[in-house]
């Protein structure tokens, strides 16, 4: 279906607002929603689309800045040498309170919206993944789709590098969708392994997916990025939030038909 273009809103947090992004189907309805968390270089390029991909799929998606509390509302970091080493600056800079804070606002924001259904879905990468695996504990979210997440393996995120989201697995409640690349080394075999273990041994609903792609396989620029392994990956996602969150609930005059409608799901 055809979608919005993208509107902002500042959602309020402990730290001040937090600029973030929203991508919605055009017509008329009420959709699930769904938490999109960025890689450490915020709202890019690559982090729109995927958003627009999952709006055009029937979902309200949001796209906070993860670092809302360090840049000025708009800031994108660059994906060059400059940026990644401003982006894992500021990810042991942020407070991990202040991480879980901006998962707690911007899921009430979606659940509060008038045109959410109230099913709510968190999803990320990279630094983006552990974010949404930290969001997944949260009582509202009904599915998590994690991409190659970083730092969970070691604690290395927030402030200090002590964070405890290993120790929390067990407060997860929804299904997950875990997905690596073998030839990702920020997430080395025996990380994978620590984390797997760690959610077979908490008893959560997950299904594990690992595939021969390098760190960012999903992003569509730059040179490991791998459209076959990212279309494959898609439709897992897109199974999950549809299986887990339903459909929207278009009014029943446009779903019959009536009238001249301009905009439609399909």
């Amino acid at each position: 279906m055809t979608i919005k273009d993208s509107e902002s809103v500042d959602i309020p947090t402990p730290a001040g607002p937090m600029r973030s992004y929203i991508f919605r189907p055009a017509a008329e309805g009420r959709y699930p929603g769904i938490l999109l968390f960025s890689e450490i270089f915020q709202v890019t390029g690559p982090i729109r689309r995927t958003a627009a991909m999952l709006a055009g799929h029937g979902f309200l998606v949001i796209a906070p800045e993860i670092y809302h509390e360090f840049e000025p509302a708009g800031t994108v970091l660059a994906y060059d040498q400059a940026g990644a080493d401003r982006g894992n600056a500021l990810k042991i800079t942020k407070e991990l309170a202040g991480y879980d804070a901006d998962s707690r606002a911007a899921l009430a924001w979606l659940k509060a919206n008038p045109i959410c259904t109230g099913k709510l879905g968190v999803m990320g990468i990279c630094i983006g993944g552990h974010l949404s695996f930290r969001a997944a504990m949260n009582p509202d979210a009904l599915a998590g789709v994690c991409f190659y997440a970083t730092d969970i393996h070691k604690r290395g995120l927030g402030k200090g590098t002590r964070d405890n989201t290993l120790d929390r697995v067990g407060e997860i409640k929804g299904e997950m969708l875990m997905i690596w690349g073998r030839q990702d080394p920020h997430v080395p075999r025996e990380g994978r392994a620590l984390i797997y273990n760690a959610m077979a041994d908490a008893g959560l609903h997950f299904t594990w997916h690992e595939f021969n792609g390098q760190h960012a396989f999903m992003r569509d620029e730059g040179h490991r990025y791998d459209p076959a392994l990212a279309y494959t990956c898609y439709g897992l996602v897109l199974e999950l939030f549809k299986r887990k969150l339903g459909e929207g609930d278009l009014p029943a005059a446009r779903a019959a038909g009536a009238g001249a409608a301009s905009e439609t799901r399909h």
